[in-house]
């Protein structure tokens, strides 16, 4: 039986010889039923229990309980299947800001049998147009306050974008029903698809299925978090991470809890928040918990329970200074768009300040060589994971290869293993630059500012740097070398921002005569990183 009418995701999954082992999934909390629709769970069941007047989704502005989320996400669902048309397993693009249409437009489309992929708001049109080509997508809905780019997005399988904001997507909603019988949906049919940091070229797209939504909750809020239906969540990560989207609307959901949305979380804001409505769980970056700490004594916090930091490792120092200045101990943790959420982490009560964690209930992890043996305690190698989650890339035989080794999934991280199994992170392991909880890929900085007139060769590098984590750094060679000034390097920089995402753009830009290149022609980044 097939899983969609639109079979193309599915069609594109890694052979199940290349696909990680999943272990685990025999625990009754991850047992699932052969069909079935995440959305059932998360949304409607509060509905049948006579929970629709809880709170859902809170703004500054605006309050949804779980029936106002549940009536619109029906009629979104109606108008994707009545007026625009569409097949079930068709990919559905959205673009926005963390906002309540945004969830409700989520769930909507997996009411109606599409797959979700949910992309940042500062992606600009070439990055949307490489996504929609690689997906194949057919319909998105846009925030009209983020219109500018998605009209520049031009495919040939793009059929229609739907705004919403007051807007065109408003008016279709109208007349519809407020109810809607959902797709009959496989447990593991893909439910969303994730792409990976790189949006130039060939990207990454990573495929979870509508049990592995599931069942990541019953694994890190629970061993971390222990929520409940009085919690109220709030974070500055985009839904469109993985990481955002766990924290932001799969967890409080789940667990019948509410969440707070920000559009735009400064440091202050997030504070702000947190003072006004009395916010209990906070997810963000160690940038953002390095900033918070210094302005935390000016509101009132005391209803924080629960501190979630994740997206680049977490310095020893933020977490002292954050715990002398709140008593509250930041939960650190290590996740992937490839496993769906964290996967190492801890509780308040086995937590030991420095280290990620240990493999939460679902996973397991080990340190290995290059030739996949296990190394000796506290020895740095490969972190290698395995459980409920795993690596399902799709149209990309090679990459899979790459991630999945004899059933693990190797993340590209360098960690290290003590004697009682907690996990020390060392470095990255590739050319990945984690900047204030951004992942970036060096390779992508490098095609973009390898479109400019004026530029001949580049390599981009990470720095260190104590309040980002890293910078990306640029080593570019000019066509005409007589223009390397102070002038070009800001023009540069400005030119960056309009092109692409403007956090991936290279705070810093060096001028040189010419890279270091092996006899091959090969680039030897190492030697720009000294």
């Amino acid at each position: 039986m097939k899983h969609y009418e639109d079979n193309f995701a599915h069609n594109n999954l890694p052979s199940q010889d290349l696909q990680p082992d999943y272990i685990f999934i025999d625990l009754p909390q991850f047992q699932r039923p052969e069909m079935l629709n995440c959305v059932e769970k998360l949304l409607d069941s509060h509905i049948e229990e006579g929970k629709g007047n809880n709170i859902c989704l809170r703004t500054f502005e605006k309050t949804w309980t779980y029936q106002d989320l549940f009536e619109k996400a029906n009629q979104i669902a109606h108008v994707l299947v009545e007026d625009l048309g569409l097949q079930s397993g068709n990919r559905v693009l959205i673009r926005s800001a963390n906002n309540p249409m945004m969830v409700a437009c989520w769930f909507a489309i997996l009411k109606a049998g599409g797959i979700v992929v949910a992309t940042m708001p500062l992606l600009r049109s070439k990055e949307l147009t490489t996504i929609i080509d690689c997906a194949e997508i057919s319909h998105a809905f846009c925030d009209s306050d983020l219109a500018d780019e998605m009209h520049l997005a031009t495919s040939k399988h793009l059929k229609s974008i739907c705004y919403y904001g007051n807007s065109q997507l408003e008016k279709l909603m109208e007349n519809k029903p407020k109810t809607f019988s959902n797709y009959h949906s496989k447990a593991n049919s893909i439910a969303l698809i994730g792409f990976t940091s790189g949006t130039t070229g060939l990207p990454k797209m990573t495929s979870h299925f509508h049990k592995d939504i599931l069942n990541i909750c019953e694994a890190f809020p629970k061993y971390s978090l222990q929520p409940t239906t009085d919690d109220i969540f709030i974070g500055s990560p985009p839904i469109g991470f993985t990481f955002g989207l766990g924290g932001l609307v799969l967890f409080p959901m789940y667990f019948g809890a509410s969440s707070f949305l920000l559009e735009k979380p400064s440091p202050d804001i997030l504070l702000q928040a947190i003072q006004e409505f009395k916010i209990t769980i906070c997810f963000t970056a160690p940038t953002a918990w390095r900033i918070i700490t210094t302005k935390v004594n000016d509101f009132d916090i005391s209803s924080l329970r629960k501190c979630v930091s994740a997206g680049e490792t977490l310095p020893l120092k933020v977490w002292e200074d954050w715990y002398a200045a709140t008593g509250l101990k930041i939960i650190d943790g290590i996740g992937a768009t490839e496993m769906l959420h964290i996967f190492i982490s801890s509780s308040e009560a086995n937590m030991k300040p420095g280290a990620t964690g240990k493999a939460i209930t679902g996973y397991e992890a080990k340190i290995i060589d290059q030739n996949g043996n296990e190394v000796a305690t506290n020895e740095p190698g490969r972190l290698a994971v395995r459980g409920i989650t795993g690596c399902k890339y799709l149209n990309r035989i090679d990459k899979q290869k790459d991630y999945v080794e004899h059933g693990w999934n190797i993340t590209g991280d360098i960690f290290r293993k003590d004697e009682v199994g907690y996990f020390w992170f060392v470095a990255r392991g590739d050319d990945m630059i984690i900047s204030s909880g951004y992942n970036i890929a060096a390779i992508e900085v490098e095609s973009v500012l390898l479109s400019h007139e004026e530029i001949l060769e580049c390599a981009v590098v990470g720095l260190p740097d104590e309040e980002r984590g890293m910078l990306v750094c640029a080593h570019i060679v000019l066509k005409e070398k007589s223009n390397a000034t102070d002038n070009m390097k800001n023009h540069i920089q400005q030119w960056f921002k309009q092109v692409a995402a403007p956090y991936k753009y290279p705070r810093v830009i060096y001028f040189t005569e010419a890279l270091p290149k092996t006899e091959t022609g090969k680039i030897q980044r190492f030697k720009l990183k000294k």
